[in-house]
């Protein structure tokens, strides 16, 4: 009875989180002009971010043991990550009532049962 609990469960977890997933559309506003960061009232963009980035790569093919020319290209990196990260934008697509009821009710559901699974039996 357990296996059956649980498998029935994992099957409508999957099925509620993969209709629930299907539904969302994500999209971006990330080009090379983008204003990714403000100080001091001057906007810094993704194409100036390549500026560092540059002078770190060329460091670290001019000397590999160089700290600062890899300290250049990873916070860079790591600026330019978090810039295309914070540019996404999340919405749900448009649905019913009953179709987002479904999709939750087979989500929530098959997370109830599939841990069900685990409790012991009195």
């Amino acid at each position: 009875m357990a296996m059956q609990r649980f498998f029935l469960g994992l099957v409508m977890l999957v099925a509620g989180g993969y209709l629930f997933f299907d539904n969302i559309i994500v999209s971006n506003s990330f080009s090379f002009g983008y204003s990714l960061y403000r100080t001091g009232g001057v906007n810094f963009t993704t194409g100036m971010l390549f500026i560092p980035f540059i002078f770190g790569i060329g460091m670290i093919f001019y000397n590999p043991n160089n700290d600062l020319g890899w300290v250049l290209a990873l916070i860079t990196l790591v600026l330019l990550l978090f810039g295309v990260i914070s540019s996404l934008q999340i919405h749900m697509r448009t649905m019913s009532a009953f179709n987002l009821m479904m999709i939750l009710g087979l989500f929530i559901g098959g997370l109830g049962l599939f841990l069900s699974a685990f409790r012991r039996p009195k």
